[in-house]
């Protein structure tokens, strides 16, 4: 019948629709949502020293992404302690990163003056 052919077509129009969607990746920890350039400086700094460096300093950092703290914001960390960071939904890259992940983190360390805080502008993020 017409109306077993449309509900089959509009089956198949879903399904269809469904699996053209590009794999965006993005943080799987608690309230996870987000996803994944810029070849940065190559020295690794720990998260404690980076806090130290002046505004726009570029930074690579090695760790992990602990967790998500709203928006575009995360804590990372390694063995020196945390820094937050910030990462835009398009730095994630198709990248799947849970904290259990090391990553290597490329950006900019930004003083928040407002909030007299320090973070990472992320501009490369690397699952490694």
């Amino acid at each position: 019948t017409m109306k077993t052919f449309s509900m089959f077509a509009a089956g198949v129009l879903l399904a269809g629709a469904a699996m053209a969607q590009p794999a965006t990746g993005g943080f799987t920890g608690a309230q996870a949502t987000a996803r994944g350039g810029f070849n940065g400086p190559s020295t690794i700094v720990t998260a404690e020293h980076a806090k130290t460096l002046r505004d726009d300093t570029p930074v690579t950092l090695r760790g992990t992404i602990e967790r998500h703290t709203g928006g575009e914001n995360y804590v990372f960390k390694d063995a020196s302690g945390t820094v937050d960071v910030e990462i835009d939904d398009r730095h994630w890259q198709g990248q799947t990163v849970s904290p259990q992940d090391t990553v290597e983190i490329s950006g900019e360390v930004d003083h928040q003056r407002h909030r007299n805080t320090v973070e990472i502008d992320v501009k490369r993020l690397r699952k490694l």
